[in-house]
């Protein structure tokens, strides 16, 4: 059985859980690129989420496809949203941690 997401990336890695938050942050005002590689056959709703249950983005993308979406933050900090994608009659969702920092890395 195939999977309707295939892959996740996060400024163009790979997006794990696990590996160290740092590669993945951006400085204020960075836009951070989320990708979903969709799989299967015909239309996919796909969407962004925060925690508050606000769509930050949606779109439609034909499968197989990928989902693009890039967002940035005006103010340093945590944030976590969600990634939704629904087609085929399957559901997937995904949490995302996306790091602001106050301003790059001097050095």
């Amino acid at each position: 059985m195939k999977k309707l997401v295939k892959l996740v990336k996060v400024n163009n890695l790979q997006y794990n859980a696990n590996r160290d938050p740092e590669v993945y942050r951006r400085s204020v005002n960075e836009h951070f690129r989320i990708q979903a590689l969709i799989d299967g056959s015909g239309a996919a709703k796909c969407k962004l989420v925060d925690t508050t249950g606000k769509a930050l983005n949606e779109q439609s993308v034909n499968a197989p496809g990928t989902y693009t979406h890039e967002i940035a933050f005006a103010t340093p900090g945590v944030r976590v949203v969600t990634l939704v994608v629904e087609g085929g009659g399957e559901k997937f969702s995904q949490d995302l941690r996306l790091d602001v920092m106050e301003h790059a890395w001097i050095g």
